[in-house]
């Protein structure tokens, strides 16, 4: 009976126990909501998600990515402990010994080259808590400059448009669920079918309920084909076409004077500059007909309500401030602003692509949207932290200057949390060789990825099952994610690496943290008052009210869905109009490099692929990047849909598989980015840089392709 009742209980102890925990998708900036599942028995643990049913922005949808979302984050090929570098191959060693290295290089760095000589590499998938501690930790315990992240790659652009016509930055004026309320949609440079693809439910309902659609982009894609009409660009002018649809504005009486006149400076400029506009040039340099600008002008200057939204293929030029800066002006001079189903929205890419330019990790920010330049906000954040102002350091240099930087060996050591530069950068022959030179590079990431294996020392981090925090979605939404996984072997969470190395360089009592919510308690002073002001927020309002929108300066405050509705962020409550005159690429066809490549992002995958491609059933539907040209541009090229193609620019050559599509400019290619070594395409971009936000040229390059 003894042995029976042992075997009853085995088998009781064998049966799987099954655990749920809410938690949200780490891809893009759409944050949607989901169930983790696990099934634990003894030998094994068995993981799935399931959608949130009570999503407030995605009503319980999930993309093909979402569904996988999990696999990575339970890879077995995870970092687990710490490695050091040791001749061509690394060895697993403690905690203790990987912060003695740690520290005793990075302090033997800046004692030999000055504190400028380190620097801090970021990501815009990190949370709040996080991007806030980033800054921080470059600033006050290594003291450097010299801090920037992957978003300037992402977002800047269509930040510091609005930080110029509008005096602030959140990337969406208005919550999505106003977009049904907007009568014409135009939507330039976004493919929200494959990049944001649960939110396609708020256009489609917009245009079920009787609104117009136009899409602007050189491609059709799964987001043109919603449209009433498509204005295929060419890539590079989108300033021109804008021009052209501005000149029909003013000259047919679309223009809402009453907003113009009560709401906006700078009118007369701006029409005096249309004025020279000629329809017709507009028309030739954008590749898109008169006629049909004409139209586009007609749509949304007659609509009594109006969105406009912008994303990269708009943003990633070295005019990217400026383009998107003209879309604003026909937001601006249409009145379609501060109202229902009236704003502008910049659709992030990265899954925290909002709140990681808002607490510190750019060159020339402060928490709370504030600039380091600016005395008050230096007093401010210094007070805060408790360290002298005059201790705190000033502006550094962008995210793609600092790899220059390095290259030139100004910069001799380099701390990469979430984020591999080798593969997201411009011109990434020039990264690698530059981080190569690097006397000491630090690298904390899940797995050994192509900026990883150029590393010193490579720390075992957290992926977001494992790390709690709080993220600011595409909206301006703030929500809190929990954790509902321990993490894997020896690793830590990201955060506890930042303060276990500001104690390593003596630097521990300004990172006495216990949780990410004790952080986000020091972020919400530290942002009181700013531009991005979350000092109203708490954990408890954040899971309660399933999240607020920023602004948000107190807690009996229900924060800002609408931005702008009685005055903008200049201190005369008044958006900026400005004339903006076209500017062709950096690089146009030619002789020598007779057509335009032009890059993006595909379903399955997620900027440097790091991620996706350790996710089979993400891998497997895209496992190469394919190059997509129109048949008769590649039967003039001798190129077989499905062989091989030799793609170069002035920086290189790689090679690509073909893909026919009749669905693309005949001058234009398509590449994606989600992969390194030999198959990344940014070996070959234009590292060309906007003026204002220092945002390479990735979206056009000129290129030779032959046979290959």
């Amino acid at each position: 009976m003894n042995e029976f009742l042992k075997a009853v209980q085995q088998r009781a102890s064998d049966r799987p126990k099954e655990r749920t925990g809410r938690t949200e998708c780490p891809y893009c900036s759409v944050q949607c909501t989901m169930n983790l599942h696990e099934e634990k028995s003894i030998r094994v643990s068995r993981f799935s998600v399931s959608p949130n049913k009570e999503d407030p922005v995605t009503d319980g949808r999930l993309c093909v990515k979402g569904l996988n979302a999990h696999v990575h984050a339970v890879h077995e090929g995870r970092l687990k402990y710490p490695l050091l570098r040791i001749g061509a191959s690394w060895a697993a060693v403690s905690w203790e010994k990987a912060l003695a290295e740690i520290g005793g290089r990075l302090r033997t760095i800046q004692a030999k080259y000055g504190k400028d000589a380190v620097g801090v590499y970021g990501g815009g998938s990190l949370t709040n808590e996080e991007c806030y501690l980033l800054g921080k930790f470059a600033r006050v315990a290594l003291q450097t400059k010299n801090i920037d992240y992957n978003g300037r790659f992402c977002m800047s652009a269509a930040a510091g448009a609005a930080n110029l016509t509008f005096g602030s930055d959140r990337g969406l004026t208005n919550p999505l669920a106003e977009v049904p309320l907007a009568k014409c949609i135009i939507l330039a440079g976004t493919n929200l079918a494959e990049c944001q693809p649960t939110i396609m439910q708020y256009f489609r309902k917009a245009r079920s309920e009787g609104g117009t659609i136009i899409v602007i982009d050189p491609r059709e894609t799964g987001t043109s084909a919603i449209a009433d009409l498509h204005l295929r660009v060419k890539p590079g002018y989108d300033a021109a076409l804008v021009n052209g649809m501005l000149k029909v504005i003013v000259e047919r009486g679309y223009v809402d004077r009453a907003f113009v006149e009560s709401r906006t400076t700078g009118f007369a400029e701006l029409e005096k500059h249309l004025r020279g506009v000629s329809l017709a040039e507009a028309a030739a340099l954008s590749g898109v007909a008169p006629e049909a600008i004409v139209e586009a002008a007609r749509l949304f200057g007659e609509a009594e309500t109006g969105m406009v939204f912008t994303a990269r293929g708009v943003e990633q030029h070295a005019s990217g401030v400026a383009n998107v800066r003209n879309f604003l002006n026909l937001v601006l001079l249409t009145g379609k602003i501060g109202r229902p189903g009236c704003g502008y929205g910049a659709i992030t890419g990265q899954a925290n692509g909002q709140g990681g330019r808002e607490h510190g990790q750019k060159a020339d920010q402060l928490p709370g949207y504030r600039l380091i330049e600016n005395p008050e906000h230096r007093a401010y954040i210094a007070k805060v932290w408790g360290v002298p102002e005059e201790e705190l350091p000033r502006k550094g240099v962008s995210a793609y200057e600092m790899v220059e930087a390095i290259d030139r060996g100004e910069i001799k050591g380099l701390i990469v949390l979430g984020s591999n530069p080798v593969v997201s950068s411009p011109n990434s022959r020039l990264v690698e060789r530059a981080l190569a030179k690097l006397e000491f590079l630090l690298v904390i990431d899940l797995f050994e990825s192509e900026t990883a294996r150029l590393a010193h020392v490579l720390l075992p981090g957290s992926a977001y099952l494992e790390d709690e925090g709080t993220i600011t979605q595409l909206e301006g939404r703030v929500v809190v994610r929990r954790a509902v996984k321990p993490l894997p072997g020896k690793a830590k969470l990201d955060w506890e690496i930042l303060c276990l190395i500001a104690e390593t360089l003596g630097k521990g009592q300004y990172f006495k943290y216990r949780s990410a919510e004790e952080i986000f308690n020091e972020l919400r002073i530290a942002s009181r008052g700013g531009i991005a002001d979350y000092s109203g927020m708490t954990y408890e309002r954040l899971e309660r009210e399933k999240g607020l929108f920023w602004p948000c300066p107190d807690e009996a405050h229900p924060g800002t869905p609408r931005m702008f509705a009685e005055r903008f962020g200049h201190p005369d409550g008044l958006a900026r109009l400005v004339p903006i005159e076209h500017q062709n690429p950096k690089e146009v066809a030619g002789r020598k490099y007779p057509y335009l490549l032009t890059t993006g992002r595909v379903l399955q995958h997620y900027l440097s692929g790091v991620q996706t491609r350790n996710t089979p059933e993400l891998n497997s539907k895209y496992p190469e990047p394919l190059m997509e040209i129109h048949p008769e541009t590649a039967g003039e090229i001798g190129l077989v849909n499905g062989g091989h193609a030799k793609v170069s620019s002035r920086r290189g050559t790689i090679r690509l598989k073909v893909k026919y599509s009749p669905k693309i400019r005949k001058e234009t290619v398509f590449v994606p980015f989600h992969w390194g070594d030999d198959r990344c395409i940014n070996r070959l971009t234009n590292p060309a840089l906007d003026p204002v936000c220092r945002m390479p040229e990735f979206k056009v390059c000129a290129v030779a392709i032959a046979p290959g």
